[in-house]
């Protein structure tokens, strides 16, 4: 397993949690590592959303895992009613981001992607989406000031608004929910996978 962050100085609080197996933590830019091809699987959680050319990141991360290897991406859902980012694929000149990119925390969030975008990456990156999961509402998150409110409500109420939400029409999820969670499967060699999701985020 390998380990990556652009920030050298988070190594030792991730090695504080370390329990078992065999952990290679490598800091840096992770395309200049020369990783291609070696992965089952990477992981790439809360990333895509600070870099000024989120579809040159996916092709990348696509290229490190082998074929019929899964990319599995967390995200804030830009489809979410109170988010005022540009959506990528409407964006003409995304290099005029390049100089604010890799930001940290919710201030670095460039762009936040639909989920009609994250389809249309995937094919372009040679990846099949075979799975993207809309969760958490605003209030579980602590926004709309209910952050005093989560203190005071048991945990096991909290779980169980969350998952009656989840059975809601998938159109009023797109736009309540605050994040998404999408699985990638690079193609094997020669493989064509047609897909499509809905405006609303429903893998058809």
């Amino acid at each position: 397993m390998v380990w990556n962050d652009l920030r050298d100085e988070l190594v030792g609080y991730v090695e504080m949690k370390y329990e078992r197996g065999e952990v290679d933590f490598q800091s840096g830019n992770v395309f200049d590592l020369g990783y291609k091809g070696e992965f089952d699987a990477v992981l790439i959680t809360e990333i895509i959303e600070h870099v000024a050319h989120p579809d040159r990141f996916l092709s990348k991360i696509g290229e490190m895992v082998k074929p019929g290897g899964y990319v599995v991406m967390t995200t804030p859902n830009g489809a979410h009613f109170m988010n005022k980012l540009p959506k990528f694929a409407e964006c003409e000149d995304p290099e005029r981001f390049e100089k604010i990119q890799f930001q940290p925390n919710g201030d670095g969030h460039i762009f936040l992607l639909w989920p009609d975008e994250i389809e249309d990456l995937a094919e372009r990156a040679g990846l099949e989406m075979d799975r993207l999961s809309l969760f958490t509402t605003p209030w579980a998150n602590g926004r709309h000031k209910t952050e005093l409110m989560l203190r005071f409500v048991p945990k096991s109420w909290v779980l169980k608004v969350e998952r009656l939400m989840e059975l809601l029409p998938e159109g009023i999820k797109a736009r309540l929910m605050i994040h998404s969670a999408t699985r990638f499967r690079r193609r094997e060699h020669g493989q064509h996978v047609e897909s499509c999701v809905d405006g609303d985020g429903k893998l058809l």
